[in-house]
């Protein structure tokens, strides 16, 4: 072990970033999107932690919550055990990354470092839910870790977090919207962020797929939330249904507002007629400058002015999904207690603003108390300003409805539920919140003299999700179903092609046969983008933009994507999971070179990661989700001795093609009952078990030669095996390939080489 060090010599050590590349998706270290940075540690090579004095001692101070990572030793603390013990910079790195996102709200994570073939540089992988976040940390986490080298103090730690916070806030999904997506997620359903800012997401893919936006969906229709905004439209419509509302009228000026006050009855309620969010909403107004002055505040948050009689209870949010009462909760009035010293303004802040619920993200089951209009009436209303000091033990009313944090949905009346729910439809909101007053829940409506106030399109689902008091409720869940009805997991059929050379010869086959199968399909290779038989664009497209292109495509039912090494390895796999994962055969040295790839064992990482994700069986997901998963295949070449070993990792089923109907691998799975598809007697043949069933005759098929181009004729093999995996009838897959025409150019401008090539190992026909 190194000899220990001062801090002098450390000072002159640097960790520094060579490339750093986002994975979108699956990849070779996990099934998740990553940042992987290269990382040079230069002379630190030669210092673990525990050379360093004082390292161990600050880093476990600034980030104390570290404590909390288990690391090798699989307990709690073991993470810092390694510090203590000694560790190299690039493990410290990772941890402290994750930590500091973790801090900031991106909760979760994964991470490794591993070294590369070059001394003192190593690959550092880190979870990134959003890359510009991710970066963000990973650049703050090498900031901290030579802080703590160096043994500069303080480090601001809490700036950081500050800073990555602001950023989660601004850039990553809310917490309504992030529930929907955990619970599409449990229900094994895609889901594709469409902006880097906001809350817009399809849960799906291609035709298959919805959008939510926060609490509004794809169903929410814009003349519904239209109507939803104005409220006296609303109020009529309600009534004509004969829903209870409160009687009111639209007024034009601060004396028509007096006016209508008295006619409907004192108190009253003045709000916006379009406003939202409770502003410019001001209660049990009994005074005309009450009235005068709330109509000019109200007038601030919307286009006209609506006055209400008002309607003495609680009030209360019931939220509406697809027809179902979901959730309800009561609001709260908020109030302080004089101490004879302290002002209003003053006892807000220790008496409502202290509580750790409160908070000004969405995070926070409480709102921040502000002293807006609407406060300041109600508090000039009991004979005080904000600067005023109550005697001791007098309560002044802040807010009479404050946020609606109390859960009450197990003691909602049926008959109000029917009427919220009944409310939602006259609208036309698939999902609503209904605002109403009752001095009882639990009892209708008419029997307390209650009423319907407000119907909102896109309610907030975070007082469902976190309320400060009662049960939280499956919100994300019921929105997730009311989109998804059971069994409908939004997929399309995604068939994934890997391999060392072919991929888009059998890309173009197998698309070719889903578009004849009826489905409108998809292909992104690496000679252009097609819809159908369509090129929508030339070039390289064998990447992750276009591939993301097709699955967000809401026309689209089926979609083929060629994958080649490069691509797993600089951007990841643009789908979480597929059908049929095909790899048509495996070369190493065509993958030497690039991306620190040098081993026979590092291609099979690399290239297994399609087999990764194929989708597993449905017994194997049967514990996990809810619904019914099509069994997807790996589609294999068995003359590889490396892929027979690959398929023990399949979680689907396995098909293996080959020129050679008698090798070992195909003898063996065929013995099991499985299928592969082979050539016989010139005759391409389907096997099950030890039965067969004849396709198509080689001589039949332009594109193999007449038998004698043998690695087209193993692309056929291969895109036969995809369409018997999807599903696609003996005839038509005979029609599509007797039909694929003959130039070999077509599909793979390489492909004289490699038959030459292939034809001198003597391996095949």
């Amino acid at each position: 072990m190194p000899a220990s060090i001062n801090t002098n010599h450390i000072n002159r050590k640097d960790i520094k970033f060579l490339e750093i590349r986002h994975l979108n998706g699956p990849n070779i270290w996990t099934y998740y999107p990553v940042l992987e940075a290269i990382v040079d540690i230069g002379e630190l090579e030669d210092f673990p932690s525990n050379t360093i004095p004082g390292f161990h001692e600050r880093l476990s101070s600034w980030l104390p919550s570290l404590i909390e990572h288990r690391c090798s030793y699989e307990e709690r603390g073991g993470f810092l055990r390694r510090v203590e013990e000694g560790t190299w910079p690039c493990h410290i790195l990772e941890h402290v990354t994750l930590e500091l996102q973790n801090l900031a709200g991106m909760r979760g994570g994964f991470g490794r470092a591993r070294e590369t073939s070059v001394r003192g540089v190593y690959k550092v992988t880190v979870s990134a839910w959003h890359a510009e976040i991710t970066r963000s940390a990973l650049f703050a986490a090498r900031e901290l870790v030579l802080a703590a080298m160096e043994g500069r103090q303080p480090h601001d730690v809490e700036g950081t977090l500050k800073h990555l916070r602001g950023m989660v806030d601004t850039l990553w999904l809310g917490p309504s919207t992030a529930c929907i997506v955990a619970a599409a997620a449990a229900r094994n359903i895609p889901a594709i962020r469409l902006l880097a800012k906001g809350n817009l997401v399809q849960l799906g893919y291609g035709a298959r797929s919805r959008h939510i936006w926060t609490a509004e969906t794809g169903r929410t229709s814009a003349i519904a939330e239209s109507i939803s905004r104005d409220k006296d439209l609303t109020k009529t419509l309600l009534r004509s249904c004969g829903i209870p509302v409160p009687e009111g009228r639209i007024v034009n000026s601060a004396e028509d507002a007096w006016e209508a006050a008295e006619d409907i009855g004192l108190p009253v309620v003045i709000k916006p007629c379009d406003g939202n969010h409770g502003r410019g909403v001001f209660i049990e107004l009994t005074k005309r400058e009450e009235v005068e002055s709330a109509y000019h505040a109200a007038l601030k948050e919307g286009s006209s002015v609506l006055v209400e009689r008002y309607i003495p209870g609680t009030e209360h949010r019931l939220l509406i999904v697809g027809g179902r009462l979901i959730a309800a909760n009561r609001g709260d009035s908020v109030s302080v207690t004089g101490d004879g010293i302290s002002t209003i303004t003053e006892l807000i802040e220790h008496q409502i603003n202290s509580d750790s619920r409160r908070g000004t993200t969405e995070d926070y089951p409480l709102n921040m108390i502000r002293l807006d209009s609407a406060a300041r009436m109600e508090i000039a209303h009991q004979g005080f300003t904000s600067d005023s000091i109550p005697p001791a033990d007098l309560e002044v009313l802040i807010q009479r409805n404050g946020n609606h944090a109390f859960d009450v949905t197990d003691e909602v009346h049926p008959s109000i539920a029917a009427a919220a729910s009944l409310a939602a439809r006259i609208v036309g909101l698939d999902i609503a919140g209904i605002d109403l007053v009752t001095g009882d829940i639990s009892r209708p409506l008419t029997e307390r003299g209650g009423a319907i106030v407000e119907v909102n399109a896109g309610p907030s689902l975070l007082m469902h999700i976190k309320p400060a008091v009662g049960t939280p409720r499956p919100v994300g869940k019921a929105i997730v179903d009311h989109l998804f009805p059971k069994h409908d997991d939004g997929r399309i059929p995604i068939v994934g092609i890997t391999g060392s050379y072919g991929k888009t010869t059998v890309a173009h086959l197998v698309a070719r046969l889903l578009t004849l199968s009826g489905k409108h399909t998809g292909l992104a290779c690496s000679d252009g983008l097609y819809l159908d038989s369509r090129q929508i664009d030339k070039g390289d497209c064998a990447k992750w933009e276009a591939a993301n292109r097709i699955l967000i495509n809401r026309t689209v039912e089926a979609a083929v994507f060629e994958n080649g090494s490069d691509a797993i390895l600089s951007e990841g796999l643009a789908y979480d999971c597929c059908q049929v994962g095909i790899v048509t055969n495996v070369e190493p040295v065509r993958h030497y070179g690039r991306y620190d790839i040098k081993t026979p064992e590092q291609v099979f990482t690399v290239l297994r990661t399609q087999v990764d994700v194929v989708t597993p069986t449905a017994a194997a997901v049967a514990d996990v989700v809810d619904v019914v998963v099509p069994t997807g295949a790996a589609v294999l070449n068995a003359r590889e001795a490396v892929l027979v070993e690959m398929s023990k990792l399949c979680n689907g089923e396995v098909i293996y093609f080959s020129l050679d109907p008698e090798l070992p691998a195909i003898t063996e799975h065929r013995a099991q009952g499985k299928r592969a598809v082979i050539v016989r007697d010139g005759k391409i043949m389907l096997a099950t078990g030890l039965d067969e069933e004849s396709l198509i005759m080689l001589t039949n098929i332009p594109l193999a030669d007449s038998g004698h181009a043998t690695a087209q004729v193993e692309n056929v093999l291969a895109a036969v095996a995809a369409a018997w995996a999807l599903g696609i009838s003996s005839d038509l897959i005979c029609t599509g390939i007797e039909t694929s025409g003959s130039s070999h150019e077509k599909y793979d401008p390489g492909y004289q080489a490699l038959q030459t090539e292939l034809e001198t190992q003597g391996n095949y026909l």
